[in-house]
């Protein structure tokens, strides 16, 4: 009797101690098993591994409980309390991160790897602070790739097609260079409105292009590289300082080797990925050779000028010296 009444003060004053256990709402907009799907799942696990008893994550894929261009106001509202938004999502809150938008600015992940770990690179995710976001940490998706329902070998086969794309100024002024028309839309809608001919292509890395197979309604994918897609895990001021130093810091722990993790499996499932749509034979996957990739670069890399008062020149030249 004296053992039961032990064991139920012990449970009972834990409980009082250590209350139930905070929940993180990590929220996203793409399918579990792409890398940002995969990281997410990795974090959840590591936290449940060391933390079960203070954290628990729960994991809302495929814009369950919000998209990109929401989910940031949401995670100031509470109503979630992680997610990686695309870094092109986040203008309403900093309009320094455009610079991942602009094109050729990086000759592949490893250069944007390297910049990442620079200061300038890590001023970056303290830029929304002042708006109450913390970013956590930088998570790769690929880089990106054009696809058409027609060919697309040089610049000019471009003009007059419409692009869907993120909600991001640097886009439309990158598609604007080309001659062609750029459509906002969310994620959720793309194969949709591909498959209707709403829009006539969109960029994309191969793991998004497989993944909502948009190989399948698209003819062709030209192997451009021209840009970056990534995100950044973010939460809010609030929110993180609900833990005390000791579990932040664990958890922040867990998220650089979840995302180390999810980087990784970015550059691996991008190649697995492009080789099952080369396979799929649904789309034809064009090459882009050097000759016509410098006439690609002719033509977008003036957008950068046209963004370099909004960045600053030192910003741009930075990112560029990590290639």
């Amino acid at each position: 009797m004296r053992t039961m009444i032990a064991v139920l003060f012990t449970a009972f004053f834990t409980s009082m101690v250590y209350g139930s256990p905070i929940v993180i709402k990590f929220s996203h907009v793409v399918a579990e098993d792409t890398p940002k799907g995969k990281m997410a799942h990795r974090f959840q696990e590591l936290v449940e591994d060391k933390l079960s008893d203070k954290v628990k994550v729960e994991i809302y894929p495929n814009s369950q409980l919000a998209n990109d261009d929401e989910v940031v106001d949401k995670i100031l509202a509470g109503e979630i309390q992680m997610a990686a938004p695309a870094l092109s999502k986040l203008k309403k809150y900093t309009d320094k991160l455009a610079l991942f938008d602009l094109p050729f600015l990086f000759t592949g992940i490893g250069a944007v790897d390297k910049f990442n770990r620079t200061d300038q690179g890590k001023s970056l995710l303290e830029s929304m602070e002042g708006k109450g976001i913390i970013g956590l940490g930088y998570l790769h998706n690929g880089m990106k790739q054009l696809s058409a329902n027609r060919p697309l070998f040089s610049p000019s086969d471009a003009k007059g097609l419409r692009f869907r794309i993120m909600s991001s100024d640097v886009l439309v002024a990158q598609f604007e260079a080309l001659g062609a028309e750029p459509v906002k839309k969310p994620f959720r809608e793309v194969y949709k409105s591909l498959k209707s001919g709403d829009i006539d292509g969109q960029e994309n890395t191969w793991s998004n292009i497989y993944s909502k197979s948009f190989y399948e309604v698209q003819e062709y994918i030209t192997e451009s590289n021209h840009g970056y897609l990534g995100y950044m895990i973010l939460t809010s001021t609030e929110f993180w300082n609900k833990f005390d130093p000791a579990t932040r810091k664990e958890l922040e722990k867990m998220l650089r080797q979840a995302v180390g993790f999810g980087n990784q499996t970015a550059i691996q499932k991008g190649i697995y990925d492009k080789k099952k749509i080369e396979d799929a034979d649904k789309a034809g996957i064009i090459p882009m050779k050097e000759k016509e990739k410098k006439k690609w670069i002719k033509v977008m890399k003036p957008v950068w000028k046209k963004f370099e008062n909004q960045l600053g020149k030192e910003l741009i030249d930075a990112a560029y010296a990590s290639n």
